[in-house]
């Protein structure tokens, strides 16, 4: 059997070019044939939708030039375990093949199998990017990695891999948009601008009705956020003249934004900085103020 280089990197890594078999059958790390009633599915797939289209497309594919990739398993017990190929055991077994072409490798834990699992899909572009962030926050809690291990193993950013998880903070049924790709991961970004849960929704079901462009959403949720604080400032006590004034001679003598918060009776004056240096730059003034 020929064998091929078109798994993803972080399989093939794994995987040794020579194919071996030993007296008493397949070896771990290499490449034969193994029965297809006996490999079981992944438990850590992080794919959850599989196109029926896609499948059937696949199956003719097979039919009409063989089985290109192999599928990769783990040997457990009296059985194999599925790590990477799921569409295409699927789709054997649907054909009725007895036998599908499959790397053996050895796989320990439940961490490297969702590790694996995740690259494989990931590196071919199978997952949605709810399924991504799933899987990468699988990755955080089951592995006990950190965002910046995850995006290290993923070879991504690690601001793609917040931006991915990020979406996880959407209701279910945004989400769910996501994956049937009603709404792209760039229209649910512009979405979570939003702290709102109702007007998520509004501008949400506004955007699936009209097909708007990522652009018009964004510009939904900055006038929804422009309404908002029209509406904080309006409930907001009115401020003397006098209080405005001092506010701007203060902000003048700090050079950065004063605010005073007056009540009733007495009040508090609020002076920002950004930044370990402009601290001690305002803590100079003050000490000049009281020479």
């Amino acid at each position: 059997m020929r064998k091929t280089n078109r798994l993803g990197r972080g399989l093939s890594a794994l995987i040794p070019e020579k194919e071996h078999l030993t007296e008493s059958g397949p070896a771990a790390g290499f490449l034969t044939e193994v029965e297809v009633a006996l490999v079981r599915p992944n438990p850590f797939q992080p794919r959850q939708d599989f196109d029926p289209q896609k499948l059937e497309e696949l199956k003719n594919s097979i039919q009409e030039n063989g089985i290109i990739q192999p599928i990769t398993v783990r040997k457990k017990d009296n059985h194999y375990e599925l790590i990477a190929g799921e569409r295409r055991l699927r789709a054997v077994s649907d054909l009725g093949y007895e036998k599908i072409p499959a790397y053996i490798i050895d796989i320990q834990t439940k961490e490297e199998m969702l590790e694996l699992a995740l690259i494989e899909n990931v590196q071919r572009d199978h997952l949605n990017p709810i399924e991504q962030a799933q899987a990468y926050q699988r990755l955080i809690d089951e592995c006990k990695l950190t965002q910046d291990e995850v995006a290290k193993k993923i070879g991504k950013d690690r601001s793609t891999i917040t931006n991915f998880i990020r979406l996880l903070k959407l209701p279910a049924k945004i989400q769910e948009s996501v994956q049937k790709e009603e709404i792209s991961m760039g229209h649910a970004r512009a979405l979570l601008a939003i702290d709102d849960q109702q007007a998520q929704f509004k501008i949400w079901q506004k955007t699936v009705k009209n097909k708007l462009s990522v652009r018009k959403v964004e510009q939904l949720v900055k006038d929804f956020q422009n309404k908002k604080e029209i509406e904080a400032q309006s409930k907001r006590p009115k401020r003397s003249v006098f209080i405005q004034k001092m506010e701007s001679e203060l902000r003048e003598i700090f050079g950065t934004k004063v605010n005073i918060h007056s009540r009733k009776e007495g009040g508090t004056i609020e002076i920002e900085f950004y930044s370990p240096e402009d601290l001690n730059r305002l803590y100079e003034i003050i000490e000049r103020l009281k020479e």
